[in-house]
This record gives structure tokens, C-alpha cells and sequence, in this order.
């Protein structure tokens, strides 16, 4: 009897004349990245504004009382968060259903791909705004994240990516003023990507931070420097009054006075993240 001989991966069995490839271990598939709107927001914004919702689900969280619609099968998604907030104080705080379409109008504007699509809708004769309902996501609330800990802890090979995540999430709601910045408002996917929800409180005029910065990123920051207001007034002018838009630039001024300080005091290597990874 002859013996198997093996050449290059295979193991011929002489005289039987049967080969078996050797197999190169399975790979486990990507981690999924839920922001599935990238490269095709115009075509999910089209759908949005013109797909019948089905029917409705209160949601626990959110003191608007946000609900989630149901869509017909076969779409983008089959879900849209439906917050139908009329501009007006709501336990103590002014919000509106149009912070939430400007607050993605302002993430388009700014490169971030961090807050879903979301447009004006009208349902039975109400206006408010339709939010893509993100999946799969977990807060960082789900993740045991609290205000004491901070944010759910990456996996090392994704540490730099994270914190520059989640510095540019935070100059973006220094910028339009997200006076509810809360567990429950930042998604993390399987991926890691951190998207931004529940912006119904944002714009109102203030120079207040709320977020303390020592570093910024320094792409999205020569954005925010280059914003004017004949950019912001077509974007944003149907959405609210020139004051709320004169005061994102007062608030990005203010921004200007942070970032001078932090690096009078450490420097721009410090401050700019060119070191860290995207």
C-alpha cells in the first residue's frame, strides 16, 4: 500500500485518486456598523418623508413621549422614531420636533455621521419629525455606563478610536447647545460607532458648555471655525430664528476662547488629536 503524500495542501491518497483541500480556519464575520445611511442618506431621507407609518409603540424612555412607527416590510428600515413635539416648554425646558432635523442638518453640514436621518413628516395632519430608528444599538446605559464611570470601555484595539469619538460628539452638542446629553441619548453598535439621539432640546441661545474640553479633533474643528452664518441661515433659517443661528457662532467663538487656553496651557500638540486614530 502506498502512503498519502501531501503537496501543496493537499492530501492526495495515491491510488484511490480522492484530494481534500485543507480548509483555512472560518472567519468571524465584521462587527456591524448600524449607520447603514452613510453614502445613501439622500434616497433614506426620500423614504422617510414619503412611507405610510403602520402603527405606533409608546416608548419607556424620552419624557416627550416619543413613539415607535412601524413600516411597511421590504423598506430601509423597518422602524422610524416619531416624536411629534410642537415648539414649546416642556417640564421646564424649551424643545421642539425641528431641533431634531436641525441637529442632523448640522451633522451633514459637519461631516460627523453621527445623528440618523431625520425629516419633517406629517401624520394626520400633525407635523413632527421622523428619526431612522438605528439598529442594532445599546445605550450606554444598557452597557452599565453611569455619570460616576463615563462611557462603556472600548476594546483596546478600538481605544483611539473611541476617544476620538467621543470628543467630537462633545464639541458637536457644545456647538448646538444639547442641554440633555444623558445615557439613554448615546448608542454604541457592535462596531463601536457612538451615534447621537434625542436632540429636542438643543439651540436654544447660551454660551454655556456642556461638556469640558482639553482636546479637540482637529478636522471637525477647522469645519466649525469655517461655518458662517449666510452657510447656516439657508440650513437652518425654516427651523428657527436668527438669533438661535447667530448663537451656534457665539457658542463656536467660545469654543474658540477654550481651545487658545488649553493650548496656552498644553500645548496644540495636546490639544489637536493627530495622534489618535479615527
Amino acid at each position: 500500500m502506498k502512503r498519502p503524500v501531501a503537496i501543496l495542501g493537499l492530501a492526495i491518497l495515491a491510488g484511490a485518486g480522492v484530494a481534500a483541500a485543507v480548509q483555512a480556519p472560518a472567519q468571524s464575520p465584521a462587527p456591524v456598523d448600524a449607520r447603514t445611511w452613510i453614502g445613501r442618506a439622500a434616497e433614506i431621507e426620500a423614504y422617510m418623508r414619503s412611507v405610510t407609518m403602520l402603527k405606533f409603540e409608546d416608548l419607556s424612555i424620552g419624557v416627550t413621549k416619543p413613539k415607535k412607527a412601524h413600516l411597511p416590510p421590504g423598506g430601509p428600515m423597518p422602524y422610524v422614531a416619531w416624536k411629534m413635539l410642537p415648539p414649546g416648554r416642556y417640564g421646564g425646558y424649551w424643545e421642539s420636533y425641528q431641533n431634531e432635523i436641525a441637529a442632523y442638518e448640522m451633522d451633514k453640514l459637519l461631516g460627523l455621521n453621527m445623528v440618523p436621518p431625520t425629516v419633517e413628516k406629517v401624520y394626520r395632519g400633525e407635523r413632527g419629525a421622523a428619526v431612522m430608528w438605528v439598529a442594532p444599538t445599546q445605550s450606554f446605559k444598557d452597557m452599565g455606563a453611569t455619570s460616576a464611570t463615563g462611557s462603556p470601555t472600548p476594546p483596546p484595539a478600538l481605544v483611539n478610536s473611541w476617544t476620538r469619538q467621543m470628543v467630537r460628539a462633545k464639541m458637536f452638542h457644545n456647538l448646538i447647545n444639547n442641554l440633555d446629553p444623558n445615557l439613554t441619548n448615546w448608542l454604541v453598535d457592535p462596531a463601536w460607532n457612538l451615534i447621537l439621539i434625542d436632540c429636542s432640546r438643543c439651540f436654544t441661545p447660551g454660551r454655556n458648555m456642556a461638556h469640558t474640553l482639553t482636546r479637540v479633533d482637529p478636522e471637525l474643528w477647522d469645519r466649525m471655525k469655517a461655518l458662517t452664518e449666510a452657510d447656516l441661515m439657508p440650513l437652518l433659517g425654516k427651523l428657527m430664528d436668527r438669533g438661535q443661528v447667530r448663537a451656534i457662532l457665539q457658542r463656536r467663538d467660545r469654543l474658540q476662547e477654550i481651545v487658545d487656553a488649553a493650548i496656552k496651557t498644553h500645548g496644540e500638540t495636546h490639544v489637536f488629536m493627530k495622534d489618535v486614530g479615527k
